[in-house]
C-alpha cells in the first residue's frame, strides 16, 4: 500500500508528494520518506542529510538555493506546520524548460511536499507565521558548492504571492543572472 499520492508537475522531474495520514482518536502517523516508493519517481541514493527549518514571519522568502555539481542534490521538502508557496527554477541547461519556474502551495493540513530533482534552484515564501519545513537531501551541504539566484531576478519574474516581509542579506546579495547564463551541469 502506497503512503504517498505522487503527481507530476509542469517541470520535468518535479513531483508533488502528498503524505497519507493514517489516524484515529489518538492522532495520526505520516510517512515522510520511503526510498522504495520515491525511487519510482526519481529519488536515487540515500538520504544524506535532513534539515528542519522554522520561519517566524508571514511573507518571508528563503531561497533560491542550489548546489553546483558534483554536490548537486535532490530534495524532498515537506511542510510540517503552516502554509508556504514553494518555488522551483529549472537550471538544467539541456532542459526544454530551462529558466522556467513553478510555484505550488504546500501545507501541513494536506501533508504535502515537493520532490525536487538535481539541477533546480529552490525557495519558498511563508503564507502565515510560524512555519516549519523538513528537508531530506540526497547530498550533504557543501559550502563551496553553494549558490543561489536573487528572488527578484528579472529574467524569472517570479510573482511572489505576498509582499516580501523578510529575506536574508545573503539571499538578497545573490547577483542577477548573467545574460550568458548557461545553467548547471547534471552529475
Amino acid at each position: 500500500m502506497s503512503r504517498f499520492n505522487i503527481t507530476d508537475l509542469p517541470l520535468e522531474g518535479v513531483k508533488k508528494v502528498e503524505r497519507q495520514l493514517l489516524g484515529d482518536e489518538r492522532g495520526f502517523l505520516s510517512r515522510i520518506f520511503c526510498a522504495s516508493e520515491l525511487a519510482t519517481c526519481g529519488w536515487h541514493g540515500p538520504v544524506a542529510q535532513i534539515n528542519h527549518t522554522f520561519t517566524a514571519k508571514k511573507g518571508t522568502v528563503r531561497g533560491l538555493h542550489f548546489q553546483h555539481a558534483p554536490f548537486s542534490e535532490m530534495k524532498l521538502v515537506s511542510c510540517l506546520k503552516g502554509h508556504i508557496w514553494d518555488v522551483v527554477v529549472d537550471l538544467r541547461a539541456d532542459s526544454p524548460t530551462f529558466l522556467q519556474w513553478y510555484g505550488e502551495t504546500l501545507s501541513s493540513e494536506d501533508g504535502s511536499g515537493l520532490l525536487i530533482p538535481e539541477g533546480f534552484a529552490h525557495g519558498f515564501q511563508t503564507l502565515c507565521d510560524d512555519v516549519e519545513l523538513l528537508y531530506c537531501h540526497s547530498a550533504a551541504y557543501e559550502p563551496n558548492a553553494e549558490a543561489g539566484i536573487n528572488i527578484f531576478e528579472p529574467r524569472l519574474a517570479i510573482n511572489w504571492p505576498l509582499p516580501v516581509s523578510e529575506c536574508s542579506a545573503r539571499d538578497q546579495a545573490f547577483p542577477p543572472l548573467d545574460v550568458e547564463y548557461s545553467g548547471v551541469a547534471r552529475k
